[in-house]
């Protein structure tokens, strides 16, 4: 099994953090998708990472669909609960973790044009769903030591790649002193071996 991606997205991250959690052994190729040299796209037709490469060479791409194959592929450390309400609502956490980081990597992306290129009022609203976004999660996650009450799932691997990649790409964005229950959710999954061994970085 190989994993294809970069050493930065939180997408690939999620899947790394799911691998390790669920103690499945791959190969991890770093492929930057805008490089001139990318072999992505031979991959994923969308051009996008990360990419699953199973043992029979089928492709998977979409970090959702390829962490929800992962955790039905081995029943060590269940990180989706069963077909009910909770795996909806642990897949609804995702999609929102996801969605914030949506909007964080367009602003990055559209910040990597020139100057006279980039659009403002398109920065400022991808702006205004980070911080909507940031705002929601922290409501909702409350007093909850998980954002699924008392149990670790992919909703909480899912929502600390997004506050990292925040942090990461993002240092201006005080999440950290306006939600302190999110810091404290980040510093305690951050000191996990798989989130520490996937930290971002150039």
């Amino acid at each position: 099994m190989k994993l294809i991606g970069s050493l930065t997205s939180p997408y690939v991250r999620k899947a790394r953090i799911v691998l390790a959690e669920k103690r499945i052994g791959y190969d991890f190729d770093v492929d930057i998708p805008w490089n001139a040299d990318s072999q992505v796209s031979t991959h994923n037709p969308l051009g996008k990472i990360p990419i699953l490469i199973m043992d029979d060479g089928t492709t998977l791409f979409d970090s959702r669909v390829i962490v929800e194959y992962l955790d039905s592929a081995n029943p060590v450390s269940r990180l989706i609960p069963e077909p009910n309400r909770r795996r909806i609502m642990v897949k609804r956490w995702e999609a929102l973790a996801d969605g914030i980081c949506d909007a964080a990597a367009a602003i990055f992306l559209e910040r990597k044009r020139h100057a006279v290129e980039q659009n403002p009022e398109w920065i400022l609203r991808q702006q205004k769903k980070v911080a909507l976004g940031l705002e929601a999660v922290a409501k909702e996650l409350g007093d909850k030591k998980w954002c699924d009450g008392n149990v670790y799932t992919l909703a909480d691997i899912a929502l600390g790649c997004t506050l990292s990649y925040i942090s990461f790409r993002f240092p201006e964005i005080e999440w950290r002193n306006t939600s302190p229950n999110l810091a404290e959710l980040s510093d305690r999954l951050e000191k996990r071996t798989p989130f520490m061994e996937t930290a971002p970085k150039e």
